[in-house]
């Protein structure tokens, strides 16, 4: 079997499945770079009126004026945005407000190596172009990266979606009769907690990788199903585990009857037994 393949919008997990990864839109990369930049020129004004106040105004000259603008345009767009995504794994105040976080492009979180390539090159894009460049180069890639992402190998992941709802499945219709007679107690527990898992976030595949998913689960989950129904793998694989869900809550229900009616038996005193 020849493993999965993702696209620059995709993304295979550890079990090879292949899922739709969702890249913060480009209108939102601009409102999120355009706050972080406002806090940088902030903080690099507040550097230079306090450099240029009375009280420091008399001890600085010209060159002394010129390595502070320096020195403060390195803190305010190069050190201090290297530190936050570092310390963040990629997060800043302007992602925060839209919902964003840079990543690897394997998904996994941010180090120093790529904060500092970014920082370093946002310079040239985001100072030195006005954002031009990073603009254009944004437009022309699918997950919107600009050079720095490029270079480093990351992009901007939307991370604000509403939260999903859990799925309750029922028999699908027409396997009634199979699930009266069928027999699946046999299955492994692991393999049914992925038949589940897999049901849950069916609807979060692509169809291809929906349909190759089921299909390997049917084949793994057959040999513990008797009769076999004649359906398609995913619907095969819901009548599995609905059956499992219904059985499992039936006997947990028998036996809580049970140790209920222990109970009380437990409680009663046999007949003329003295209390103490």
């Amino acid at each position: 079997m020849t493993s999965p393949v993702a696209t620059e919008t995709q993304q295979i997990t550890g079990e090879g499945v292949v899922l739709d990864v969702r890249a913060t839109p480009f209108v939102l990369r601009v409102a999120g770079t355009i706050i972080d930049l406002l806090l940088s020129v902030a903080a690099f004004l507040a550097i230079m009126l306090v450099a240029s106040s009375p009280l420091f105004a008399p001890f600085l000259d010209g060159a002394a004026v010129a390595i502070i603008s320096i020195s403060a345009l390195v803190l305010c767009f190069v050190v201090l945005p290297t530190a936050v995504e570092t310390a963040t794994s990629g997060r800043s105040l302007g992602r925060l407000a839209v919902g964003a976080r840079i990543v690897r492009l394997d998904g996994g979180g941010i180090g120093f190596r790529h904060a500092f390539i970014r920082s370093l090159l946002g310079v040239l894009e985001l100072l030195m172009t006005f954002g031009g460049l990073a603009a254009a180069v944004g437009l022309l890639t699918a997950r919107s990266q600009r050079l720095g992402d490029l270079i480093a190998g990351t992009y901007s992941r939307h991370e604000r979606m509403k939260a999903p709802i859990a799925a309750v499945f029922g028999l699908p219709p027409g396997m009634e009769a199979w699930a009266a007679t069928a027999d699946v107690a046999r299955m492994p527990a692991a393999l049914g907690n992925r038949i589940a898992q897999f049901l849950r976030q069916a609807q979060e595949l692509t169809p291809a990788a929906r349909t190759a998913r089921a299909a390997e689960l049917a084949a793994e989950a057959s040999p513990y199903v008797a009769p076999l129904p004649q359906v398609p793998a995913e619907l095969m694989l819901a009548g599995v585990a609905v059956v499992r869900r219904d059985r499992e809550f039936a006997a947990l229900r028998s036996q809580r009857a049970a140790q209920e009616r222990l109970d009380g038996l437990v409680a009663v005193p046999p007949h003329r037994f003295p209390r103490r």
